[in-house]
């Protein structure tokens, strides 16, 4: 993907953006189809790996000289007491290797210059 058209997408200011999936040239994160399950008599049945380049996020934002993309993603686990823990995950990926980003809304369009349909 053009380091410019990021740079419209995400500016270069160290501002981080809203969610989005940026899809990577490589093989870079196992997504489970289903729920794993520990079935009785411990015996563990785990869920298929569908391994992919979509990589989602809760937040991007470009590095000022435009090298990578910074991506966090938040996790919630719930604990059998019933409180949930909140873990962060991030990612640096090299500019170079985005092949694309995708949004679930339509703010993206304004950024870009192009009027919503």
């Amino acid at each position: 993907m053009d380091v410019e058209l990021l740079t419209q997408l995400f500016g270069t200011k160290g501002r981080w953006s809203g969610p989005c999936t940026v899809i990577i040239r490589a093989d870079a994160h196992v997504q489970t189809i289903g729920n794993d399950a520990i079935v009785q008599g411990g015996v563990k049945t785990y869920s298929p790996r569908l391994i992919t380049g979509r990589v989602p996020a809760d937040h991007v934002m470009l590095l000022p000289d435009r090298s990578a993309l910074l991506l966090i993603k938040r996790n919630i686990q719930r604990q059998a007491t019933g409180e949930d823990q909140v873990q962060y995950t991030l990612q640096v990926v090299n500019t170079a290797h985005v092949a694309a980003v995708e949004f679930d809304r339509l703010d993206a369009l304004q950024q870009l210059g192009v009027a919503a349909p």
